[in-house]
């Protein structure tokens, strides 16, 4: 079967066929309705029905398996804006620093960028009512600040530069949700794409980006897939499609009896064929993120470096029910081209959802010797390399995760979020200035020297609390400085900005880079790399 382009997730139809089965129930289905009769009738209190279904629902899907599960009406809107490519709002981001509302940056040709909404701006009312104090959240912003498209909202601003209270009416818009936080050029010949989820848009962001870096002189690429849990099955396919080679498989799935199997190899259009590749996991690369690194890893055609994946290999559909909730039930598991299903056991579901922490109890985030393989799941790659199911993808190029210059000094003020306002008020003292910057390198010339940085920043810590611990802020010095230097580009440049400086120093890019300037051969690697 060629590539395919409909949407995984998708429902409205399912749902009336299952609704109509009145006859020929078996004796489970008959006992359940029997049971719901008997409480609605017999119950020694009045029972509220529907509160009881929906409470029922997401235990009765949990028993299936961790991702089959029940989203109510309420939220199944806010669940799928994130995967949809777009929701109605204002159009900016924001951060909440001494329980105010702060513009962190304002979305290009968005409706408050259109009515003069500038970053750094404090929302301190919300259609005339106060909206600062400690019970504003991030959900409750974003459920107030979201809505119809064409309502209208206005906007109580303090600004530093403006003595009075501002007002904005902003009409609210659709408001892209973009899947790539940057893309770049690492350095000559070499481009950098990360890519955060797979949603409705995600190919068409990611061919875009990846076309501009070949017109930037790219012939190898850098794709980035750490920390991203998937998304839609055929974004992956799309973009595996891009690097293969006629023929070549890329995924296959199948369901039950023969149902819902599909099998998807490359139609050889791909626009990067012949370009170097390398892909980056970690332990919270999943699902779309793992067909994609499976398809080029069991190819042979792209170099797999990180750490272990998640390990999901279920494949789910979303189906409208009558009251406008609806479920995500698993169809069928999907394999790679080697014939791999790299879903972990979900038997104990307590076990499952602390993999992760077990992960890193056991050493695995630090030595690649630490993981056993099941010596029953070996597959083969098309070059003849043996790669396992059964628990994630494992990288041809282990990367231990880099702990260097983290100190309890370090912990102590990145949890209490004070990187993030110590990089917030800088760029906001300094934002007219920072604006005249075209780049990074122009950025950077104009902030202080690393010693004032790091300073200024223990100074800041001391008043919030945290005490200076000279001998841990030694070794901790450039990890706190490249942080903060980093969260101000964010700041000041938007998300890629943040990329652009945090990159330089990470062990995994960097790792990237080399393999790629090498040439690295992939049957040259044998799996798995520890380094």
């Amino acid at each position: 079967m060629p590539v395919i382009v409909a949407l995984t997730f998708v429902g409205g139809i399912a749902a009336g066929m299952y609704m109509n089965r009145a006859t020929g129930r078996p004796d489970s289905e008959r006992k359940l309705g029997l049971i719901m009769d008997m409480i609605q009738n017999d119950y020694v209190d009045e029972v509220d029905m529907d509160s009881l279904v929906e409470k029922t629902l997401p235990s009765l899907l949990s028993n299936l398996d961790p991702h089959s599960v029940y989203i109510p009406a309420s939220s199944l809107k806010a669940v799928n804006e994130d995967l949809d490519g777009s929701f109605s709002g204002v159009g900016i981001s924001f951060t909440i620093q001494n329980d105010t509302v702060t513009v962190v940056e304002v979305i290009s040709g968005g409706p408050a960028e259109k009515v003069g909404v500038m970053p750094g701006d404090r929302i301190v009312t919300i259609d005339g009512e106060p909206f600062t104090g400690s019970k504003i959240t991030n959900e409750t912003v974003t459920t107030t600040l979201r809505g119809e498209k064409g309502s209208k909202v206005n906007l109580g601003i303090k600004r530093n530069s403006s003595k009075k209270d501002l007002s904005y009416e902003v009409t609210r818009g659709d408001i892209p949700v973009t899947s790539i936080d940057a893309a770049y050029m690492l350095s000559d010949g070499v481009g950098y794409v990360k890519v955060n989820k797979f949603g409705r848009t995600t190919f068409n962001e990611f061919f875009q980006s990846m076309m501009q870096l070949q017109r930037d002189g790219a012939s190898d690429y850098i794709v980035d897939l750490r920390g991203n849990g998937g998304g839609f099955m055929e974004m992956a396919v799309l973009m595996a499609n891009e690097f293969l080679p006629r023929g070549a498989t890329i995924v296959y799935t199948r369901g039950r009896d023969g149902r819902n199997d599909q099998y998807t190899v490359a139609d050889g259009t791909g626009s990067f064929q012949d370009a170097g590749l390398t892909v980056l996991l970690d332990e919270f690369s999943a699902s779309a993120s793992e067909i994609f690194a499976g398809a080029m890893q069991d190819n042979d055609r792209g170099v797999i470096i990180g750490r272990r994946s998640f390990g999901k290999g279920l494949v789910q559909t979303q189906t409208m029910l009558p009251d406008s909730s609806a479920i995500r039930l698993t169809i069928s598991r999907y394999y790679t081209p080697s014939g791999r299903c790299i879903q972990k056991d979900y038997s104990d579901v307590e076990k499952y959802n602390n993999d992760i922490l077990e992960r890193y109890d056991h050493g695995e985030a630090f030595s690649a010797d630490s993981i056993k393989f099941d010596e029953s799941l070996q597959y083969t790659t098309v070059g003849g390399r043996t790669v396992y199911g059964g628990g994630g993808i494992m990288p041809d190029i282990f990367v231990p995760n880099d702990t260097t210059g983290v100190t309890s000094y370090f912990l102590k003020v990145r949890n209490a979020g004070l990187f993030q306002k110590w990089a917030f008020e800088y760029a906001d003292a300094h934002r007219a200035e920072l604006a005249e910057c075209d780049n990074i390198e122009e950025l950077l010339a104009k902030l202080p020297a690393d010693y004032l940085i790091l300073e200024d920043f223990t100074n800041f810590a001391a008043r919030n609390g945290i005490p200076k611990q000279w001998y841990y802020i030694k070794q901790s010095r450039e990890l706190i400085v490249n942080t903060l230097k980093a969260l101000i580009a964010r700041d000041a440049l938007g998300i890629p900005g943040y990329y652009m400086i945090i990159n330089r120093d990470d062990a995994t890019v960097l790792k990237a880079f080399d393999t790629l300037l090498g040439g690295c051969k992939l049957l040259d690697i044998e799996t798995p790399v520890a380094e």
